[in-house]
């Protein structure tokens, strides 16, 4: 997907002279150096690959970005506009491309965004069987608990999630498993044979529609981050669908201090924790956690 969006240079020297599989992000800014996140670390995009090397770096320039946005949306920005307006574009294979720039406001609600100064485009990968070690203290009598993955951005949540229906499906658990994907980005090459999808709703419409038309055992989704969100959860759990899904927090100890958690915290709702950190790089798994926040599994 890369060769169609970048710039020729751009691409040709990372397919060529940096490790592709490596690379988490792809950070362009009008006027400023091209920066490559490789497991976890910094670097600027140089003729010979990566660098630390300021001097040597290649910069981007607003008409590049514009030209990366323009391609993203194959060459129709009015088709992505709803994505845009939520600051990002996702690509059919899966790459989400976060855009920076002014956005137009009217009546008090965002119409679209213009003067694109920025974007950052997000590699996801593939990680066969990183959610393996956690499973066996997700599953109970093969049904999986009420699960949350933690982690600071950037660390493999999404993966994990991506990984762990795979794993349903490998082990030939038949749940019907609704993958409500807000960003489009959940939804990357998942082998799976027990899978639904709703891409680009708003977890409430999603988990109200999903668990009406399509009668889920098991919900997926990412990054819960809003009250409304946590109504959502609460709704899907009243009506007896199981849930796994992520959030943003640096680690177990911060999450239970996150105001947004307090409730479903005290009750209980979700029965295990699964905590992931960039300690050894991106996707280092730290531990499961139960409902009282006291560690099943740690890592070595």
């Amino acid at each position: 997907m890369l060769e169609k969006i970048l710039p020729e240079k751009f691409f040709k020297i990372i397919s060529e002279k940096v490790n592709l599989r490596a690379i988490n992000e792809i950070r362009l800014r009008a006027d400023k150096p091209v920066v490559l996140n490789i497991s976890g670390q910094s670097f600027f995009l140089c003729e010979t690959g990566a660098t630390s090397n300021l001097k040597n770096a290649l910069y981007a320039s607003k008409i590049i970005i514009e030209d990366v946005i323009f391609r993203a949306s194959e060459c129709s920005i009015y088709s992505v506009n709803e994505q845009i307006k939520k600051g990002f574009i996702v690509t059919d294979e899966g790459v989400r491309i976060g855009i920076g720039g002014n956005l137009i406001i009217e009546n008090g609600q965002v119409k679209t965004m213009s003067g694109f100064s920025s974007c950052n485009i997000r590699i996801p990968h593939t990680i066969k069987n990183c959610s393996s070690v956690a499973l066996p203290f997700i599953l109970k009598d093969n049904i999986p608990e009420n699960t949350l993955i933690i982690s600071p951005p950037g660390c493999g949540k999404t993966t994990f999630l991506r990984d762990f229906v795979y794993q349903l499906s490998e082990r030939n658990l038949a749940l019907n498993v609704l993958l409500l994907d807000e960003r489009g980005e959940l939804d990357c090459n998942i082998n799976s044979n027990f899978t639904d999808k709703i891409c680009f709703s708003s977890k409430k419409m999603g988990f109200e529609n999903g668990i009406r038309s399509l009668s889920p055992e098991l919900i997926v989704t990412d990054e819960l981050g809003q009250e409304e969100d946590i109504e959502a959860i609460r709704y899907a759990c009243t009506c007896g669908v199981k849930i796994m899904a992520s959030t943003h927090s640096e680690s177990i100890e911060a999450f239970s201090q996150k105001p947004l958690f307090t409730n479903i915290i005290k009750e209980k709702l979700f029965k295990r924790f699964v905590v992931l950190s960039k300690r050894n790089g991106p996707g280092t798994f730290e531990g499961v956690y139960d409902e009282n926040f006291a560690r099943v599994y740690i890592s070595r």
